[in-house]
């Protein structure tokens, strides 16, 4: 992702009157392969495998810190108290502790702005979608899904990794790493889950070690969460999804319309209504237009390096105090709050009931 970011920024005029120009000057990695690669990239005259070279250089503004769960915390809290500002991943702390500790160190700097990283509702689909949900024009819900869908663990053969590790991932497993993506349309437009009854899968047990031999893969695969949020609002996380590759999408039906958008068709929303009493499900045809204005033709399809444009773009304009009422990048608060539900499903997959939200 940091590479992704990296040409995000190559791209970065591409972007119509954006206020900010960002510039790439400074790159950690601990892997000397992947700190290689930014080899590539003009203008950055840092490269270093000690994060604390980042975070005491003056002349490093901004920081996205993508790096596994298990280090969130002590890495974020340090560059909270260096001040620098950052976009930090998902699920912002390995655990719900971890959250409440790092949000609490925000609490205590009040001046560092952070956000947390959340790309797929920045196509304009979604967009449109979100837009449609908050206008009200859907009548009393019925119901909402946000899923988050892919199959990169279908095979059973493919070596363990750090997001196959509890100790690394967290115990919430999928939910860690795909849950922000699913909980940040719902948190952003009030539809907050009061209780969650949870179906978490553990699926694939054991995956080959680095020498081949068979080590235990002890994290959630899959998790379905039914909230209840005064209306029935399931969110999906799952890593063995057969017929997905990496397909996010919302649906939302209410008494007097609904809406429902994939990332698997990019340029089209599906909107239902009813008309000469009958039920109609209409297609739109969406071009490459988001929250930012772009260069790009608007007969054009999007794709998920616009949408890391676009969430770079919310995230640097936010900053500088010029969001402008357009849609923004999960919050601190957000991301506390979908680890509040994280927990709770933990709980009810202990229990085998629903569990409050707390």
């Amino acid at each position: 992702m940091g590479r992704e970011l990296a040409a995000a920024i190559g791209r970065w005029a591409a972007l119509e009157d954006h206020p900010v120009r960002p510039e790439l000057v400074a790159v950690c990695d601990t892997n000397p392969a992947a700190l290689a690669w930014f080899d590539r990239v003009d203008g950055i005259r840092l490269k270093s495998a000690d994060y604390q070279d980042l975070l005491a250089d003056d002349n490093v503004e901004v920081l996205y810190i993508a790096v596994p769960h298990h280090l969130h915390e002590d890495i974020y809290r340090d560059a909270i108290r260096a001040g620098k500002d950052f976009l930090a991943e998902k699920p912002f702390g390995i655990d719900l502790a971890a959250a409440t500790r790092i949000v609490e160190e925000l609490q205590a700097h009040p001046g560092v702005f952070v956000r947390c990283s959340s790309e797929m509702p920045f196509y304009p689909g979604a967009q449109l979608a979100v837009d449609t949900i908050a206008s009200g024009t859907l009548g009393e819900v019925i119901g909402v899904e946000n899923d988050f869908l892919h199959s990169s663990d279908l095979d059973r053969g493919k070596p363990i990794n750090w997001k196959r590790q509890a100790r690394y991932c967290g115990e919430i497993g999928v939910m860690g790493d795909l849950g922000m993506h699913v909980a940040h349309v719902p948190l952003r437009l009030g539809l907050r889950p009061r209780t969650v009854f949870a179906q978490l899968q553990d699926i694939v047990t054991e995956r080959p070690g680095p020498d081949g031999a068979a080590v235990p893969c002890d994290t959630i695969d899959n998790a379905t969460l039914h909230c209840d949020a005064g209306f029935p609002l399931t969110l999906r996380t799952h890593r063995i999804a057969p017929g997905h590759l990496n397909t996010w999408r919302l649906t939302a039906v209410g008494m007097d319309g609904g809406v429902a958008f994939s990332t698997a068709e990019p340029k089209a929303v599906q909107r239902f209504g009813v008309r000469d009493g009958r039920q109609v499900w209409e297609r739109l045809e969406l071009g490459s237009q988001s929250v930012f204005p772009t260069i790009t033709g608007g007969i054009f399809e999007f794709g998920f390096a616009d949408a890391v444009l676009q969430m770079w773009a919310a995230f640097l304009a936010e900053r500088a105090g010029a969001l402008d009422g357009r849609f923004g990048c999960a919050t601190p608060v957000e991301a506390l709050d979908s680890h509040g539900l994280f927990a709770a499903a933990l709980r009810s997959a202990e229990t085998g009931q629903a569990e409050p939200v707390g």
